[in-house]
């Protein structure tokens, strides 16, 4: 991450917190060590520019939690090191502080946007070019990627998606639910938690689907796997169509929730069908 700031003090100060058990890794061109101190040697420099408001460059640099557990303080030096040089910021002052409160160790790195000779440097898209040097980086000193960690949290999700699919149409298919309930109680007998949507107005708007630690909306899954698709799968009775219809509310996990309208269109047309099958398959009414 990274950005033109202005607020340089309080944004050191944060850096330097001492609860975050921050520890300067890399300081170039500063003698202070306290944030009051280096946001004043900055000062010095910013006042050749005073039309640069924004004169102060943060970064934040996140390796993965894994790679970060293994980074000593040399390497977390020399990675913010790479990134400066990679940035073109080697000719300006700059200090970086490592935070090691969390599980996820990160470095903060200041500096700033004003040169020796009173210019500012081009902060054009540093959010962007800041990600795609941290990227450069992390590929120089064999570190995971953010691409790499993004590519596999894609191929988890499009298995989990397929995990979940697939129970999904084996409980339509061998357990023909009559109903939601009976529909989510077979489902979490497959180990998947399906948790109904319901908003303010008290009204049943989806679900969502919980499953080895992974929760996605039914659409998320699969397009068939929306609430008004599964209500179309289902075998509902028609007594209860009829009254989910009049009252526009239906009993979910022992609660009354109100329905949409499109839902309870959906539960009788597919009520209807159900009972023109019946006749056409028994011969009852010809």
């Amino acid at each position: 991450m990274g950005k033109s700031i202005s607020h340089t003090a309080a944004s050191m100060s944060y850096g330097m917190n001492q609860e975050k058990e921050a520890e300067i890794i890399h300081s170039q061109y500063l003698a202070g060590e306290t944030p009051r101190e280096i946001t004043e040697e900055f000062r010095i420099i910013q006042e050749q520019n005073e039309l640069c408001r924004k004169n102060t460059l943060s970064f934040v640099l996140s390796p993965t939690i894994e790679d970060g557990r293994k980074l000593e303080r040399e390497r977390l030096k020399e990675m913010t090191e790479r990134f400066l040089k990679e940035m073109n910021l080697k000719q300006h002052q700059a200090v970086a502080f490592v935070h090691r409160d969390k599980e996820h160790v990160h470095v903060h790195l200041y500096a700033n946007r004003i040169n020796f000779q009173g210019k500012a440097y081009n902060d054009s898209f540093i959010g962007k070019r800041s990600q795609q040097v941290a990227e450069r980086v992390a590929r120089q000193m064999d570190l995971t990627t953010v691409r790499e960690v993004q590519q596999e949290k894609l191929y988890r999700i499009q298995h989990i998606r397929a995990q979940i699919q697939k129970i999904h149409e084996k409980v339509m298919g061998k357990e023909r639910p009559r109903g939601f309930d009976q529909y989510i109680k077979s489902m979490e007998q497959n180990n998947v938690k399906v948790i109904p949507s319901i908003n303010r107005q008290n009204q049943l708007q989806g679900f969502r689907f919980e499953y080895k630690g992974t929760n996605l909306k039914g659409s998320e899954v699969h397009r068939s796997m929306s609430m008004g698709r599964i209500a179309g799968q289902m075998n509902f009775e028609k007594e209860r169509a009829q009254r989910i219809a009049k009252d526009k509310s239906m009993e979910l996990l022992g609660r009354a929730v109100n329905v949409p309208t499109s839902l309870t269109q959906t539960i009788i047309k597919k009520t209807i069908k159900l009972a023109i099958k019946l006749v056409r398959d028994t011969g009852i009414g010809i």
